[in-house]
């Protein structure tokens, strides 16, 4: 791959309270899988040096029902209750310091997350000299959704782990809207597991899918 030499972590955040669904959705059975299984598996089938699973929500039941990939390592959050952007913090905190020149942050509840949509975000960062880049679908009448994985550049670390509640690295890019790249993507934006709604759509998805995947 060329461009930017180094290696980039993933960080994958699956700590909050689930309060909208009413039970841990990180562990909610997604043919065969904890719902947070299929995140970790789409970032080991992916070029991401080592993965970051930033748990916080009953992080010790979470926990004992995932298998870890290789690469990836469990980190708890004390202050999941304080938003997105404390387990943001957490994550990048716990990135070997000096080792990656970037942190792709996944949502764990994003389970149609590809290991091969990963790989094409860390691709772009490689060959752009922006400071963070992200995906970005677009509808037929013209409107844009930005998404995950969203890749940061080190050089954005510190003031990405400034950001509080639940601001995401969108708050950043809104403050300096050149410091990213956005790549279009084809096809239907991840849908996030947010709700009982949400997941009875991604449970049918998973069975009308010949092969399985979504």
């Amino acid at each position: 791959m060329s461009g930017r030499p180094g290696s980039i972590a993933g960080i994958v955040l699956a700590a909050g309270g689930s309060r909208r669904m009413g039970r841990p959705k990180q562990i909610l059975p997604l043919a065969g899988r904890p719902l947070l299984q299929h995140v970790l598996d789409a970032a080991a089938a992916s070029q991401l040096a080592e993965i970051v699973v930033v748990l916080g929500h009953e992080a010790a039941s979470v926990a004992a029902a995932l298998e870890l990939p290789a690469r990836a390592r469990i980190v708890v959050n004390p202050a999941w209750a304080a938003g997105q952007a404390a387990s943001l913090a957490c994550g990048l905190g716990a990135v070997a310091p000096g080792e990656a020149i970037a942190a792709a942050v996944l949502l764990g509840d994003q389970p149609g997350v590809s290991g091969a949509l990963i790989d094409g975000m860390l691709a772009a960062f490689r060959t752009t000299d922006a400071a963070a880049v992200r995906p970005v679908w677009r509808s037929p009448d013209g409107r844009t959704q930005p998404g995950h994985p969203v890749v940061l550049g080190r050089e954005v670390f510190a003031e990405a782990a400034a950001l509080a509640g639940d601001e995401g690295a969108r708050a950043l890019f809104a403050r300096r809207p050149e410091r990213v790249r956005e790549i279009a993507i084809a096809g239907a934006p991840l849908a996030d597991v947010d709700d009982g709604d949400d997941y009875r759509r991604v449970m049918d998805a998973v069975q009308a899918a010949s092969t399985g995947g979504f």
